[in-house]
Formats: C-alpha cells, structure tokens, sequence
C-alpha cells in the first residue's frame, strides 16, 4: 500500500495525552511514535492504538529527535503532531485534499495552532503569533531539516522551494495544571540556557532584570493578554518567568563555566 502521510509524535510520559493525538491522526497512512523511554504507560496505550514505536533518549535536543523520526517514516508527506495537540476534524479534511490535489510544487506547510487553557481558548499575549502564522509541522519528505536543540524550527534546504499556510486549526492543550506548567518551564529553561550557553552567549543583571519584565508588559498589556481573563494574566506570568529562568541559568552558567552545566542544583 502506497504511503502518503506519516504522523509523527514525540513523547516522553504523555499517557494522559497519547490516545487524544493518535486518534486525532488515525486519517494518515502511518502513525510513528519516537519514545524518550517513558516510564509510564505511553508506550503501551500508543502500540495498542496502531502505532509503530521507536525508542530513542532525547539527549536535550529535540531537533535531532524530529530528524531520527523523519528517517523512520515511509509516508511522502509527514505531519509532525505533539503529544498534548490534535489535528481538528477541518484540519484533517483540509490536508487530505490537499495532498490528494498535489502537484509537487509546495514542500511544507503553516499549521496555524490555537491553544486551550485552563478551559478557554487563548487568542491574544503570548500564542497570537502562532495562532495567526503557524508553525511547519507538514513537510515533503527530504525537503528540509529540523534546527534548534529547543524550540526547533524546520529549515527547508532551498529558498526557491515554496512554503504556503493551510487555513484551519491544530488544537493545543498544554500545560493542564500549575505544577505541570512550572515543572516544563523548569525543564525548558535550563534547554534553552544550555543552548545558548554552548553558542557563546552572554547575560547581565540588568537583563535577568529588564527582559522578563518587558516581555510580561509586551504580551499582557500591548499583544492584549489581559483580554483572554485571569488564564491570560497566569500565562504571560509565567512565561517571563521563564525568560527569566533561562536568563538566570545562562548567567550561572557563565559564572561557573562547564561545571554548572551538570549541576542538579540549576
């Protein structure tokens, strides 16, 4: 049987989230699901529900994750879903059509993403520039590469390659609880700081300071967080405070050198 799409998930301890994403990708030929070795039951729900399962430790790079599954998948197209997202029904209808319409001249897709939280959609602060643009998360296969340890973004390998946006929704619930949110900003910043810190870049007080501040009263007050309610007030909150973490942890980083980068204490 001839693949056209392959579905790619990464997990890494999603069982309350796994059986949601499959099922919302069940329309694609093949469904690959690349584990960080969960301790729970994700790959167990994910293998009852059709999944071919690869095991593969992240190594605190999630470009290179998305780069091991894309060499896994036999689909021509492969559609990139997060454990906590699910492809809405006008979504799947939109990409069935487009793939069975296909005249070769298009590489990758826009999936714009709108993200649910604490029981209402956010539409403005910190998720309107991905609700109104999207990210690539439908590739040609071969067409480009995935770049970036944290926040990875797809680079196609030419500019002359087009690149074009799909009208409807990839739904994403992140984040179900505060503990949750604290406990992937903690892990989050320290990728990030690592990064940065292994590209020679450098921080100061004043910005540890004066970033997270002007990214709180840039996404709660100008992007107007402050409309999605007392759930857009805790999101812009705790995202600056992530923008402080990594700023902090760089700066501990640069402090005490390569030591710090093991260090449990950050």
């Amino acid at each position: 049987m001839k693949i056209n799409i392959s579905a790619v998930i990464l997990t890494k301890n999603e069982e309350k989230n796994i059986e949601r994403a499959i099922k919302s990708v069940k329309f694609c030929d093949e469904i690959v699901v690349v584990d960080d070795f969960s301790s729970d039951d994700t790959v167990k729900k994910a293998r009852k529900l059709g999944a071919n399962i690869f095991q593969r430790r992240l190594k605190d790079d999630f470009a290179a994750q998305r780069n091991f599954a894309t060499e896994k998948v036999k689909g021509e197209w492969v559609l990139f879903v997060d454990a906590d997202e699910e492809i809405s029904s006008e979504l799947r209808n939109e990409i069935l059509k487009l793939v069975q319409d296909d005249k070769g001249s298009t590489v990758a897709y826009y999936i714009k993403r709108r993200d649910f939280w604490w029981g209402r959609e956010l539409r403005h602060g910190e998720t309107k520039k991905i609700r109104q643009r999207g990210l690539i998360r439908l590739v040609r296969k071969n067409s480009g590469y995935w770049e970036g340890k944290v926040h990875e973004e797809y680079k196609i390998k030419s500019q002359k390659l087009k690149v074009k946006s799909l009208k409807n929704f990839l739904n994403h619930y992140p984040h179900p609880t505060v503990k949750e949110f604290i406990k992937e900003i903690n892990l989050y910043s320290t990728l990030r700081a690592k990064e940065l810190f292994e590209h020679g870049k450098n921080t100061n007080i004043f910005e540890i300071f004066l970033y997270p501040l002007g990214k709180f009263l840039l996404t709660y007050f100008i992007k107007l967080g402050f409309l999605d309610g007392p759930g857009g007030f805790v999101y812009a909150f705790f995202m600056s405070f992530h923008s402080f973490l990594v700023r902090a942890k760089l700066y501990q980083y640069r402090l005490f050198s390569h030591s710090a980068l093991d260090a449990e204490s950050i």
